[in-house]
């Protein structure tokens, strides 16, 4: 619908973490983590995605490491562009004719200003037009939800940057939460406390290894540990130490009570009737957060409704906006629809 003969449009997920591209007829085509290096005396990108993570904490003073997008949000726009540029490229065949037009996700609490210089990017790295698509509603497109029926559907949306609260019925949002705390937070909350408990500097990566491994939203019988190396801020030699799941709880549990307050203060929120439906289809939970351990069971004990977690978090964003591509014709037409009415 909507899109010529000779083009092939895309769906992005423009993550804080990680940037996803859907192809029409094609699905997933990219995924690869929102980085960007830079050599500092040229100003030329030297890697993008994949190969620069694996830099992160390792580079001479010539190269500088930039994640550009912030909160879920361009903090840096001319590398934000360029890394577009680069994913769009490599996905969008030289022989299709005509430009695409791409779906792109926005947070729901952006400004317009921020809007703004997310379709002005994805136009500079290629696109014909852009439909901007709001994260949670993209997540429960990805995630299966009856979002244009008129049963109300509610989706917790835990990216890198943001977690995004909405309830969603009849093809838009009715009300929502987005705050600027979400899987960066645990991981610097974590940073953190080693620094403050253990004596120990330690880099992003082993930050989100240990986030990963040993990170839950409450604490269990059940105890594991690991070993961390880092750097000792007494005597600034390599020291190693262990942390514990029940230690990475405590470090993080500010944070996870910030991300049910919004789920909470979302269904406060709520109409009624839509408040009345959620009791009987439940919470989903997409995006990184989502696969924290019991996340699902703490929103449960909560809020008393039940909670599942979608089959695929870490693709429902961009899924969303792929099959929203099908509706290109609402999304142009309607000032209604889980985003703002600019297209140009």
């Amino acid at each position: 619908m909507g899109s010529s003969l000779f083009s092939r449009d895309f769906g992005i997920d423009l993550g804080t973490a990680n940037t996803l591209v859907f192809v029409k007829g094609k699905g997933i085509v990219l995924r690869e983590p929102s980085v960007v290096a830079i050599n500092n005396q040229t100003n030329e990108i030297t890697a993008v995605g994949n190969e620069a993570k694996s830099m992160i904490g390792k580079t001479p003073e010539s190269l500088s490491i930039i994640r550009p997008m912030r909160d879920g949000v361009i903090a840096d726009y001319d590398t934000t562009s360029s890394m577009m540029n680069y994913y769009i490229g490599k996905v969008n065949s030289k022989s299709w004719f005509n430009k695409p037009n791409v779906m792109v996700c926005v947070p729901s609490g952006i400004t317009m200003v921020e809007e703004r210089a997310v379709i002005d990017a994805t136009k500079q790295a290629g696109a014909k037009n852009v439909y901007p698509i709001s994260e949670p509603f993209a997540a429960a497109i990805g995630a299966d939800l009856s979002v244009w029926d008129a049963t109300g559907s509610m989706v917790v949306d835990i990216g890198g940057g943001t977690t995004e609260v909405a309830i969603i019925s009849l093809g838009g949002i009715v009300t929502s939460k987005s705050i600027r705390t979400a899987g960066d937070e645990i991981d610097e909350q974590i940073l953190y406390y080693v620094k403050k408990e253990k004596d120990l500097i330690i880099g992003e990566s082993t930050a989100e290894k240990i986030k990963i491994e040993l990170g839950a939203a409450k604490k269990t019988d059940e105890e594991n540990n690991m070993e961390i190396r880092g750097r000792d801020t007494v005597f600034g030699l390599p020291k190693t130490e262990t942390i514990t799941s029940s230690e990475v709880v405590e470090a993080i549990t500010d944070t996870i009570d910030d991300m049910i307050k919004a789920v909470v203060e979302t269904l406060e929120n709520a109409p009624p009737e839509l408040a009345a439906d959620i009791m009987d289809t439940g919470i989903v939970l997409t995006g990184g957060g989502a696969m924290l351990r019991y996340l699902d069971d703490v929103i449960k004990e909560k809020t008393n409704i039940p909670v599942y977690i979608a089959e695929q978090p870490l693709d429902c964003v961009a899924l969303g906006t792929g099959k929203s591509l099908d509706y290109i014709d609402h999304f142009k037409n309607s000032p209604t629809i889980a985003r703002r009415n600019i297209l140009n």
